[in-house]
């Protein structure tokens, strides 16, 4: 069986990630979401274990220990992590699975899975980027000027990616990252069992 392919998607906060993803998973239910688990606390509008996994400091630390994640990172002052037997069991069931993971957490994940696709969605500018952070609502101005700080030193990762969207506009950048993925899965290499079969059928009718 081919495995699936891992797509990991990142963007500085505000980007529009978190929209376009879901915009994504209506789309597509050929590709499975890995939900990260988390110990920020949970926004209006996010449920469990569809957007994140809600755990205290003291849960995420035990998981730490027992070597539950493939990757983890605070961020923002809040700890981030993704499961490896998730992902793991989803992959070898020929499952593609997309994670929502920081520039950090990029870099871990391309060390244990090399053959997986990086793809980084920046903002058109800094000042777009703050003006989307300040018209969200629901963070203060200390957690906006975080967001900003980070955003400028994540955005310097952009290398480290083998795609990158610039989010000017949600539909055109849903459908780039669609492109993206499709083209992947036209790769030779994730279409060996179907060729395989075709092969064969052109063999048997050559008798």
């Amino acid at each position: 069986m081919t495995k699936g392919n891992l797509f990991v998607l990142s963007a500085p906060s505000g980007t529009g990630k978190t929209t376009i993803i879901r915009e994504l998973l209506k789309k597509s239910d050929k590709i499975y979401f890995s939900i990260s688990h988390t110990t920020r606390v949970m926004r209006k509008g996010e449920v469990e274990g569809r957007d994140y996994y809600f755990v205290n400091e003291k849960e995420f630390k035990e998981m730490i220990e027992k070597g539950e994640f493939v990757e983890w990172a605070k961020v923002h002052n809040y700890f981030y992590g993704t499961s490896k037997k998730e992902i793991l069991s989803k992959i070898n069931k020929g499952i593609d699975v997309l994670l929502d993971i920081d520039t950090q957490g990029s870099i871990k994940i391309k060390k244990t899975f090399p053959n997986s696709i990086h793809i980084f969605l920046i903002p058109p500018s800094y000042k777009e980027l703050e003006r989307r952070l300040r018209v969200r609502g629901d963070l203060k101005e200390k957690d906006i000027l975080i967001r900003l700080k980070n955003a400028k030193k994540e955005i310097l990762k952009w290398k480290n990616y083998d795609y990158i969207i610039i989010n000017e506009e949600i539909k055109n950048s849903l459908n780039l990252l669609i492109s993206i993925i499709n083209s992947v899965k036209q790769k030779t290499k994730n279409q060996k069992e179907k060729i395989k079969s075709i092969i064969l059928s052109f063999k048997k009718e050559s008798k």
